[in-house]
Parts: C-alpha cells; sequence; structure tokens
C-alpha cells in the first residue's frame, strides 16, 4: 500500500514535470507572455494530476477521494504552494490577475458550494462548470492576444525575421524539431501522470481502509498535496527564475481548472454525478471559497504577495491539517483548538489584514493626488 502510494506520487512528480516542459515550451513559440503561460497552459498542466486522480476515484466508486483531492488541492495550492514561494520572493500580483484571475477563482468557489448544497454535484453542474472554465481560457487568450498586438512591433518584427531568407529553412527546421520534442514531452508526462493516478488511488485507498478513515480525509490531505507537489516544484523554480508573474498566474488558474475540468469532468463522467460528504459541505467547501476570496486583499497590498503574507498563509494550513488530523482522531484538544480558531486567530487575522488593505489604498489614493497636484502645477 505504502509502496503504491510512494510510486504514484513519484510517477505524478515526474509526469508533471515533463508535462509542464513540454506545454510551457509550445506557448512561448506561439508567443504566449508568461503571465498567460502560468495561467493557461502551465497551469492546467499541473493540475493534470488533480483530473487524473479525481476521475480514477470517481470511476473507481471513492466520490469522497475525488471531492477531497480537488476541495483539498485548491486550499493547499493558495495556502502551501502560494505560501512557500512567497517565502522565496515576494510574489508580484500584476493588474490582470487582480482585477479578472482572482475574482473569477473566488466566485467559482463560492458557486462551487452553492452547488453542492443538495448534496451532489450532478452532471448538468459539472459541465456547466466545465463550459464556463472553456469560456474563461478563450477570454484570457484573446485578451492577451489583443494587448500584443496592441503593443510593440517587436513580436511582428520577431516574426518577421524567421520568414523566408538565409536562415529560414534552418530555422523552420529547428522550429518544428522542437514543437516535435515539446508535443512527444507532453505525451509522455500524460502517460505518466495517469499511471502515477491509478497507483496512487490504489494506495490512499487501500491506507484509508486499513487505518478506518474516510477517504474524504486522505483525498484531503495525503492525495492532495501530492497531486499538488507539481504546483509547488513549478512555483518555487518559477520565482527563482523571477517568473512570479508565472506563479501567481499557475496557482490561480490551477484553482479555476480544479473546479471547471476536475470537477466538471468528473462530475460529467460519473453515472450519477459526484456525492459530497456532509463533512466536506459543512467544513471543508467553506474554507476553500474562504481562502480563496481572502486571496484578494492580500494580493491588493503593495500589489504583491510579500512574505510575511506568505508565512501567514503556510501557518494557516498546519493549523488546518492539525484540524482535519485532530477529527479524524478525535483528540481531546479538537475542541480547544477550534475555539481559538473561531474566535481569535481567524478575526485577528481577518482585521490585520483589513487594515492593511485600508493602509495601501489610502496611500496610494494620496500618491496619485500629489501627482496630480504636482502636473497642476507645471
Amino acid at each position: 500500500m505504502v509502496l503504491a502510494l510512494v510510486a504514484g506520487f513519484v510517477l505524478l512528480v515526474a509526469g508533471g514535470e515533463t508535462l509542464v516542459r513540454g506545454a510551457s515550451s509550445l506557448a512561448r513559440i506561439l508567443g504566449m507572455s508568461s503571465l498567460v503561460v502560468g495561467l493557461t497552459v502551465v497551469s492546467f498542466t499541473t493540475s493534470a494530476p488533480e483530473l487524473a486522480v479525481s476521475t480514477d476515484a470517481a470511476l473507481s466508486g471513492y466520490p469522497g477521494l475525488a471531492v477531497g483531492n480537488v476541495v483539498g488541492s485548491n486550499i493547499a495550492n493558495i495556502l502551501l504552494v502560494l505560501g512557500t514561494s512567497a517565502l522565496f520572493v515576494p510574489l508580484a500580483a500584476k493588474s490582470q490577475v487582480v482585477r479578472a484571475d482572482i475574482p473569477v477563482m473566488a466566485a467559482l468557489s463560492v458557486v462551487v458550494l452553492l452547488l453542492a448544497l443538495d448534496g451532489v454535484l450532478s452532471r448538468f453542474e459539472g459541465a456547466a462548470l466545465f463550459v464556463t472554465l472553456l469560456v474563461y481560457v478563450t477570454v484570457t487568450v484573446l485578451v492577451s492576444r489583443r494587448r500584443a498586438t496592441g503593443g510593440s512591433g517587436s513580436a511582428r518584427a520577431g516574426a518577421d525575421s524567421t520568414g523566408p531568407g538565409a536562415d529560414g529553412p534552418v530555422r523552420g527546421a529547428t522550429r518544428t524539431r522542437r514543437v516535435l520534442v515539446d508535443v512527444t514531452l507532453v505525451v509522455l508526462g500524460a502517460a505518466l501522470l495517469v499511471a502515477g493516478a491509478r497507483l496512487l488511488v490504489y494506495g490512499a485507498s487501500a491506507i484509508a481502509t486499513a487505518l478506518g478513515v474516510s477517504d474524504l480525509l486522505i483525498g484531503l490531505t495525503v492525495v492532495a498535496v501530492g497531486t499538488s507537489l507539481p504546483e509547488l516544484v513549478t512555483c518555487v523554480v518559477a520565482v527563482v527564475r523571477g517568473e512570479r508573474d508565472m506563479a501567481v498566474g499557475n496557482i490561480v488558474g490551477s484553482n479555476v481548472f480544479n473546479i471547471g475540468a476536475v470537477l466538471g469532468l468528473t462530475a460529467i463522467v460519473s453515472p450519477a454525478g459526484i456525492a459530497i460528504a456532509p463533512e466536506a459541505l459543512r467544513f471543508d467547501l467553506p474554507i476553500m471559497a474562504a481562502v480563496s476570496l481572502v486571496l484578494l486583499p492580500i494580493a491588493l497590498t503593495g500589489w504583491e504577495v510579500a512574505r510575511w503574507e506568505g508565512g501567514l498563509l503556510v501557518g494557516f494550513y498546519a493549523a488546518y491539517i492539525t484540524y482535519l488530523v485532530m477529527e479524524a482522531t478525535g483528540h481531546a484538544a479538537l475542541r480547544p483548538f477550534s475555539a481559538a480558531m473561531v474566535w481569535f486567530v481567524i478575526p485577528i487575522t481577518a482585521l490585520w489584514l483589513l487594515s492593511v488593505v485600508v493602509y495601501e489604498l489610502s496611500m496610494l489614493r494620496g500618491g496619485r493626488r500629489r501627482a496630480a497636484t504636482r502636473t497642476t502645477r507645471r
């Protein structure tokens, strides 16, 4: 059981890394910016483990594992992955992400919570989520290409330089070779993901049965962290290389993909949709929605996720996992721990974030007024 779990993790990480390399290279050949690459190609490919695991779990009769994987992965992406990445380098959150993509992610999280109130995510609701994802991707790519076209002509110049000429055939052959290599990497990565997903679902479900815990808990913890490893690796590598936009875009796009494609497609392929466990509806889904909403004011503070904010996110994830373990084991400290989180830590943190947002917005308005005053005097 443990061997199958470890082997599944290894294959998922290897498959995710291979898939990211091929997909991101293909996207750059098409002239997409690092932000759009993070929001679409990289985030979708790093979310492929969630799609493989959830679909296989639902078809194998483990709906709790499928739901827990998506919900747990989205929570881990924001609290653990984004928080850990911000500890290395403060993450930039450009206006496009703040004004459009983060609100889309938060809205979808709230919508899923509302759709799950009846205890099931039907095929029709899954199809609606998937169509929403398609619209989101289409609009994101179109807006990005429109901005690139309306900007400088460097892209056109670069395209023209590879046209007919002395080096044309050589560059064309190199481009074709790169495309073939990238497509091979994508196919190989997808195969590794499928194999890893099968092993992971088998190992996780066997461990859950042996320990007498629910498949929802395994999905929220072990499987969720395991399938979020590609996002964690990608984000850390991105911030180390200076691609901070790609790191933020990867998390936001991955969470949107998890809801629209992973939950959506899993509900579509399941004969009766996905059953939502009462404990997920009572605690985990609201936490996912709340965490998504919290990301917006954090991004508004100075248009970046600072190191202290990253540390705060990681601390909250540790508290979330601690609560899940205490609840599963019936620990005596569960009640005082929950009371401390509900009545002290969360309100103080919310008040702190609100005060920081108000301060940053007031400073921003003050700077604009001073700039306008200087312009008037001139």
